[in-house]
């Protein structure tokens, strides 16, 4: 290797250790949002550079003399670089899914705030109604000059009519005290609607404010990432691709290999084939972090986006789909269910038969066709559970 690309990728592997160091201060956040542990990479940079070593090893540029080989450096080197793009990526999928759990919640808060403004304004109406009555009332007593029911009688000429009049008194006065209580009521309603809307606000501004961190985060993760890319060149790009797909085909293999698929034999229910269609049509599209299409998805904007469109709306976020939806043994799977990723479940796809799945992975690539066993599997949640 030429000693401009060897100074390029020293300075790649470099920026990896710099950004090693930075990203620790950002730790807190990510575990704030989920307690769980970061998983490991889908598989480790030892076993890619061993593989490499081995394939190798015939080549024209190895000697005895130096079994260390600059293809072995390279791949080494490469290995490192993928490393630690998985785990910027995943911390970037981590902070995404900390934005879509706050901003769910700011919609209901808002949702909430906008029923409670509507309350106060139907129970201040309400309790001016009330006040009307009840000026009436004291009005019309005045006209009778409030005078005592036995001076009323002495000087009544229609003693029958007086009766009739004291049971209507009686009548009024037990209306008048029913309206004292509904207008105390209305009043203790009106300051709880107060008292409650000044809690949503409180939330949500809460909320807009982890909103805030959490795009922060993922902005300067991906950033991070772009940044490492881009100090390779050409020729060490296409290699980093190569290692990154013969990681995930070794990952899929290995899940493979199990035996598993000779036990999963689930078919799709009418609802999961309506969702396979809606993510099958999506193929191509680009990912974008908090996208709920229609023209960019990130992971769990996508399956959520598909079990609606098959008229079972579920949780948006990859972490609430996995507390939330009935789980499934991986054997029982079929087409439609979500296989969750992660110790700390951050990402998701849709199993779509065959070992396969769909998925959007992450910035900068499409939502696509892989391998169920591609990445670490926490789990199998069903969205249309009998």
């Amino acid at each position: 290797m030429g000693r401009g690309r060897r100074s390029a990728l020293t300075a790649a592997v470099t920026v990896v250790c710099a950004v090693t160091v930075l990203g620790a201060s950002g730790t807190a956040f990510a575990s704030a949002q989920q307690p769980t542990p970061r998983p490991a990479p889908t598989a480790s940079a030892s076993a890619s550079a061993s593989a490499s070593s081995s394939s190798s090893s015939s080549s024209p540029s190895s000697s005895s003399d130096d079994p260390a080989s600059p293809s072995d450096d390279l791949d080494k080197d490469l290995e490192a670089v993928r490393t630690k793009l998985d785990t910027l990526y995943h911390d970037a999928a981590v902070a995404t899914e900390a934005y879509n759990a706050a901003e769910e919640k700011s919609k209901k808060q808002s949702a909430e705030i906008v029923d409670l403004a509507r309350k106060i304004v139907d129970g201040q109406k309400k309790l001016d109604r009330l006040k009307d009555r009840a000026g009436a009332a004291a009005r019309a007593q005045y006209r009778t000059g409030g005078l005592p029911p036995q001076a009323q009688l002495m000087l009544s000429d229609d003693p029958q009519s007086f009766l009739d009049g004291a049971g209507r008194v009686l009548e009024g006065e037990h209306a008048a005290k029913g309206l004292i209580r509904e207008m105390t009521r209305t009043q203790q309603d009106l300051e709880q609607y107060a008292d409650d809307a000044n809690d949503r606000w409180e939330q949500l501004e809460a909320n807009r404010k982890e909103k805030a961190k959490a795009k922060k985060r993922i902005q300067q993760r991906i950033k991070e990432a772009e940044k490492l890319q881009a100090k390779l060149e050409k020729r060490q790009r296409e290699r980093l691709a190569q290692l990154e797909k013969q990681a995930a085909q070794r990952a899929q293999t290995a899940w493979v290999g199990t035996g598993i698929l000779k036990e999963v034999r689930g078919k799709a229910s009418a609802a999961g084939r309506e969702a396979v269609e809606f993510a099958t049509a999506q193929i191509g599209k680009p990912y974008e972090w908090g996208a709920e299409g229609p023209k960019t998805f990130d992971c769990s904007g996508l399956t959520s986006q598909a079990w609606a469109a098959a008229g079972r709306p579920i949780p948006r976020t990859s972490q609430e789909q996995w507390k939330q939806l009935r789980h499934v043994d991986i054997k029982d799977m079929r087409p439609g269910d979500l296989i969750i990723y992660f110790d700390d479940a951050t990402h998701v796809a849709m199993y779509v038969g065959d070992g396969a799945i769909i998925h959007a992975p992450r910035p900068g690539r499409t939502v696509t066709l892989a391998g169920a066993g591609e990445m670490p599997i926490l789990g199998v949640v069903r969205p249309d559970a009998d």
